[in-house]
């Protein structure tokens, strides 16, 4: 099975602060890979590698078996990566389609197409099972399951062959949370590759084929979900915990 994107040796640093050190891993194509790990473990921060927004200091990123030393955002967009952050980074005084089409508006001469947009972002939530009520009420008065929704989908406008997800469910409730992660199987039963990163590791192991696990900017433990399961999986990091702690 072919790596869409892996990282080898990657490091960085924030003056004094080491976020990542020697971290290597691979994103295959077809299946779900999770980066686990708690608060400042160093998830976010690959995340942004990824995507072009930040470089690393040492290490090398292969996308479709080209070595980059970096990536811009301009670039991890040509090559197909797809960025859904933690933040959503969506715009509250926007309704649904206007956020969707942020920086992909279509166009009628000098004019704004709305109608063409909201009925190709109603097609758009169909298709994924996405469901909000009025496409023109401001995202502001959404749920968190349909504000993640509609970044989603935005994410999924233009073609792409990595979708990366930062911490999807985050501040959500358990019915929000639900939903975000029947959204995630859907979009895996379509054949998406994506890298989901989490701190949530029982939740994740439902999803993913495959899980990396973070600490202190090392990457601890690659696993397998089918010759696992969690409770192994926890113990496997409290060992691997303690033998960084030494």
């Amino acid at each position: 099975m072919n790596d869409i994107v892996s990282v080898n040796g990657i490091s960085k640093s924030f003056g004094p602060i080491s976020a990542l050190f020697d971290v290597s891993l691979s994103v295959q194509q077809g299946l779900v890979t999770a980066i686990v790990g708690d608060n400042g473990s160093g998830k976010s921060t690959l995340i942004k590698l990824l995507s072009g927004n930040l470089a690393p200091d040492a290490g090398t990123i292969t996308v479709e078996g080209r070595e980059h030393t970096r990536l811009t955002i301009a670039q991890a967009l040509q090559m197909g990566i797809r960025t859904v952050y933690q933040d959503l980074s969506l715009d509250d005084w926007k309704n649904s389609y206007e956020n969707i089409f942020l920086g992909h508006e279509r166009m009628r001469g000098p004019f704004l197409d709305r109608r063409r947009m909201e009925w190709e972002a109603a097609d758009l939530l169909k298709r994924l099972e996405i469901k909000i009520p009025d496409l023109t009420q401001p995202v502001r008065v959404l749920s968190g399951g349909q504000r993640q929704g509609i970044a989603t989908a935005r994410a999924m406008l233009q073609p792409g062959r990595l979708l990366l997800l930062d911490e999807p469910t985050a501040a959500m409730g358990i019915r929000e949370s639900h939903q975000t992660m029947q959204l995630l199987r859907r979009l895996r039963q379509e054949g998406h590759t994506l890298l989901i990163v989490s701190h949530d590791i029982y939740q994740v192991f439902g999803i993913a084929d495959r899980i990396f696990v973070m600490r202190a900017g090392r990457c601890i433990a690659d696993i397998m979900t089918q010759d696992s399961s969690p409770e192994e999986l926890h113990h496997l990091i409290l060992e691997r915990e303690q033998g960084v702690a030494e």
